[in-house]
């Protein structure tokens, strides 16, 4: 039997009964919150404060204060597999760098120039080299690895960003990409550490450098990566059987001792065609050994990667405890090649356009940067990836989400991020009064401790021995009233000396400012 409303007004009963279920909720919706989330909390703080510690979430907390949360992390990693963990970006030690030192303008002595005035940046690589390579930028990209590390998208993004910028992007120890060439213009080619790193003549007479890699700044020595790991085209590219594991080598094929050296570096030079030949290593404590080595080879370009530097796969532990910091390597290495026209390129850890600056000044040729172009190629693109899965995952070779990238967006993503940087220095080096990067030099710069004047032999901002006592030349006043300003200015100074603090005697300090 059917069932008709003739009555209109019946219509908005249900209506109406909505309406107050919906409004009684919002105006009891806070006293339901507060009396929920108070029962949550008294019973939580209850179990806190009265469980047994070995029953106790609080138990974590001492952990904690000698752990970080990335140690419980890859020790839970390692608790998973059994096996070797590979950590990408590098390491999170803090170690010294260029952040006590400034830069020195003048004011009253010296003016700034106008902002109109036009900053040369270009740089040279290899001078003695019969075709040298010149760049516009001293900002270069690093090499990042296709199919080991980086996908297709990602380096030709990459490599149209190098081009825009006029810059240069090394290959990586990756397979031979070509379609990563035809993008870029000047290109770095790697002879890298794995069965294909010995490269063709062909893709040798394709390249504007070439980069002998023998280790980088968070990886170094021997690995693999397990056939299931390592698929697809980079795989075909790379010329491995089915199965075929990829083991990095101790060096570039050709290399099986320490005498082979000369003779594999007779072959590459007929090769190379008069082209920069540099050779790249993890900056370590043997450095000046390394670069003596290298000068006798006849190397053209020297690349340091600090312990700062990242990687896409190393273990935690050479990322942790292998290496020395950058700003140390440089600077041994810029004083070991003080009187030799070698160039040197250093990476590892530089974030900031100031970074790169100071390193310039302190004798570097050029900059390698990896991590900045990286995190630039998936700006704008985040979306498609969080909240769930970390940004690379848009730019590793390995990840499901490397076709979401947008190459063209990544590449001008990239451009901005070091254009912006490049502008940067340039406005830094007006301020200072210079035209060109040519003009920069360590005297430019003053350090705000000890260590890092020591270190870099760049004055230090202040000098015991240069103490002030007053901005006015003082009047003349009697030996003992001298005597009892330097007594009171020696009790508010204290020189640590054999790890002792020893107090300077008013005596001493009279000599000082020849008081006496």
């Amino acid at each position: 039997m059917d069932i008709t409303i003739t009555n209109s007004e019946w219509l908005f009963l249900p209506l109406v009964t909505l309406t107050l279920v919906l409004s009684a909720l919002i105006f009891f919706a806070g006293p339901i919150a507060r009396y929920v989330v108070k029962l949550v909390t008294d019973d939580a703080l209850d179990k806190l404060l009265t469980d047994k510690y070995t029953q106790n979430l609080f138990e974590l907390l001492p952990a904690l204060k000698r752990l970080s949360v990335l140690n419980m992390v890859e020790s839970g990693l390692r608790a998973e597999t059994g096996k070797i963990i590979s950590r990408p970006l590098g390491t999170p030690k803090h170690f010294l760098g260029f952040e006590n030192l400034m830069f020195v303008p003048r004011q009253l002595s010296g003016l700034s120039l106008p902002e109109s005035t036009p900053v040369d940046l270009s740089i040279t690589l290899g001078p003695a080299a019969q075709t040298p390579l010149t760049l516009s930028i001293p900002l270069m990209i690093s090499g990042m690895a296709y199919g080991t590390a980086l996908s297709e998208e990602a380096k030709q993004a990459l490599a149209r960003a190098a081009k825009t910028l006029q810059t240069a992007i090394c290959s990586g120890e990756g397979p031979y990409l070509p379609e990563e060439r035809q993008e870029a213009d000047k290109y770095i080619l790697q002879i890298c550490r794995w069965s294909w790193g010995g490269r063709t003549s062909e893709q040798i007479a394709a390249a504007d450098m070439l980069e002998v890699q023998i280790g980088h700044g968070s990886n170094m020595g021997t690995f693999r990566i397990e056939a299931a790991d390592f698929q697809g085209k980079a795989r075909t590219l790379a010329g491995l059987t089915p199965g075929q594991p990829a083991i990095c080598l101790p060096a570039p094929p050709g290399i099986q001792k320490v005498d082979d050296w000369p003779g594999f570096m007779k072959g590459l030079r007929q090769k190379a065609g008069g082209i920069p030949i540099a050779l790249k290593i993890m900056a370590t404590d043997r450095i000046e050994e390394d670069i003596a080595a290298a000068a006798d080879l006849g190397f053209d370009v020297v690349v340091i990667d600090g312990a700062e530097g990242g990687a896409h796969a190393a273990a935690p532990i050479k990322q942790d405890d292998f290496g020395i910091p950058t700003l140390h390597a440089l600077i041994r290495a810029k004083r070991c090649l003080s009187n030799a026209a070698i160039s040197i390129i250093v990476a590892g850890g530089f974030n900031t356009p100031g970074q790169c600056l100071k390193a310039l000044a302190l004798g570097a040729d050029a900059i390698y940067l990896g991590t900045v172009p990286l995190l630039a190629l998936v700006h704008n693109q985040l979306e498609k990836a969080l909240p769930w899965e970390p940004p690379t995952t848009l730019v590793f070779y390995d990840s499901p989400a490397k076709t979401k990238l947008n190459v063209g967006l990544a590449a001008t993503s990239v451009v901005n991020a070091l254009a912006s940087m490049a502008l940067e220095m340039q406005e830094l080096l007006r301020g200072l009064g210079k035209a060109s990067l040519k003009e920069l030099s360590a005297a430019d710069l003053v350090a705000l401790d000890s260590v890092t004047a020591e270190v870099t032999g760049v004055k230090r901002v202040y000098d015991d021995s240069q103490l002030t006592l007053s901005r006015k030349e003082p009047p003349k006043q009697s030996g003992k009233s001298n005597l009892l300003e330097a007594q009171q200015v020696a009790n508010s100074r204290k020189d640590k000396k054999q790890g002792k603090y020893k107090v300077l005697t008013a005596k001493k300090l009279l000599k000082a400012r020849k008081l006496t």
